[in-house]
């Protein structure tokens, strides 16, 4: 089972793309790190103020792939409220 959140982010007061980088690097380390997954930046690369990031894991439960990837979305809500997630998908293939 392989999981994987794409979530659309807004960030409303970098001003360069050097500086929606430097936010964007700290989240996806700090995500790897504290769960285990794979992510990256995978769209809007070319845009000062959204971000499209995508988070994968294989897990063998589609359910606990689905409840660590809810855990991500929330987590980042959390932590990073100078970001908004306009949108996010989970799914499992």
């Amino acid at each position: 089972m392989i999981g994987v959140l794409t979530m659309h982010l807004h960030l409303p007061t970098c001003l360069s793309l050097k500086e929606k980088r430097s936010r964007l690097k700290p989240l996806l380390h700090r995500l790897h790190r504290e769960f285990n997954i794979s992510a990256a930046e995978v769209d809007f690369q070319d845009a000062w103020q959204e971000a499209v990031i995508a988070c994968a894991l294989v897990s063998n439960d589609s359910a606990h792939a689905q409840a660590v990837l809810q855990r991500i979305v929330n987590f980042t809500a959390t932590n990073w409220p100078d970001m908004d997630i306009l949108d996010h998908r989970i799914e499992c293939l």
